[in-house]
């Protein structure tokens, strides 16, 4: 460095111009977001949002998550558009499981160079994810941190607060030996699990293009996680769910019994439900039975606790809301809140 060179925060690594423009190319994404509830718009140094009317004893619920190292496989294969509705799903659906109703959304996007067309792709993709599960991207921070990454990648942080009534919270504990454990579809491995799918990758070169049902095992891999939140509530509010669990880390095995009260577990029924074609080629590929449970969601993305005499009308009032479910198992007296599969 001469003493007479003028220094820049750009010529350090940040440019504010390309910020700038990135502002410009999300207004129209975000703002099919908006809800009637959001005052003033982007650019504020916080979002206003005023609490929704008619509400006896509201009580706010927030979830944080990320997208993990999906992202590696989705930055290596060009596929940015899918990762943002990865990050809302994953706030979306831990919120939606206290019988929330989101509300609005943040995103925290950082990269070590602003690369304006793939901001753009990204952000797109979690103002979609926001439309699908009815709440408003309000607001965000995008940051580049020169250094911090490796050129050509980034990292995603969401952040969601939903609603919902003091008294209808679903708080798992009215469950009770004898109910029925509904299983919602997934749409694929969702967010959870790609640091070991990675390795299986790595030990199979060129596996990313194999055609699996007639399906690209990248595509499938990098199928965006499913938001429940409108056809979950939906259907509780017509029939009253006991208990609901998110499927993420920690698969069938860890999650269902978060939501048990003390005593209980749960005896799952494996053939119940059709276990996708990529979770099968991930077994195949060498990973037994008991870490494919306790890793994925082995094609069941979110369960349903609700009394047995109830499940078949739940799994077809699901179906009307487009999902596709089925009674995969029971409540059973367990001291030790086990999973078992049979």
């Amino acid at each position: 460095m001469t003493s007479n060179e003028v220094l820049t925060y750009k010529s350090a690594g940040v440019d504010i111009d390309a910020g700038e423009a990135l502002i410009e190319r999300i207004k129209g994404p975000i703002a099919r977001t908006t809800r009637p509830e959001v005052i003033g718009g982007l650019g504020g140094f916080g979002a206003l949002f005023r609490v929704p009317t008619g509400y006896r004893s509201p009580v706010l619920v927030s979830g944080t998550d990320g997208v993990g190292t999906k992202l590696k496989l989705a930055i290596e294969h060009d596929a940015h558009d899918g990762v943002g509705i990865d990050l809302v799903a994953m706030s979306v659906n831990d919120v939606v499981v206290q019988g929330a109703e989101p509300l609005f959304f943040l995103d925290y996007f950082v990269t070590p160079r602003l690369d304006v067309e793939i901001a753009t792709r990204v952000i797109t993709g979690i103002a979609k994810g926001c439309e699908i599960a009815g709440a408003t991207l309000v607001g965000g921070e995008t940051a580049e941190h020169p250094g911090m990454h490796t050129p050509g990648e980034y990292d995603l942080a969401g952040f969601c607060v939903g609603i919902v009534e003091e008294d209808e919270i679903i708080d798992g504990s009215t469950i009770a030996a004898g109910d029925a454990v509904v299983g919602l579809a997934s749409s694929g491995p969702h967010s959870n699990g790609f640091s070991l799918i990675r390795r299986v990758l790595e030990q199979r070169p060129g596996s990313t293009e194999l055609r699996i049902d007639g399906k690209r095992l990248i595509d499938w891999l990098l199928e965006p996680t499913r938001i429940y939140s409108r056809s979950v509530l939906a259907v509780h509010a017509e029939t009253r769910l006991k208990g609901l669990a998110h499927i993420t880390g920690g698969g069938l095995i860890e999650n269902i019994p978060r939501v048990l009260p003390a005593g209980l577990g749960v005896r799952l029924a494996r053939r119940s439900w059709p276990r996708p074609a990529v979770f099968e080629w991930l077994a195949e590929a060498g990973i037994a039975e008991p870490e494919m449970h306790r890793t994925f969601n082995c094609g069941i993305g979110m369960v349903a606790v609700v009394d047995a005499d109830r499940a078949e009308r739940v799994v077809a009032a699901l179906g009307e809301q487009g999902e596709r479910a089925w009674i995969v198992g029971e409540v059973i007296e367990d001291e030790a809140q086990r999973v078992h599969l049979g």
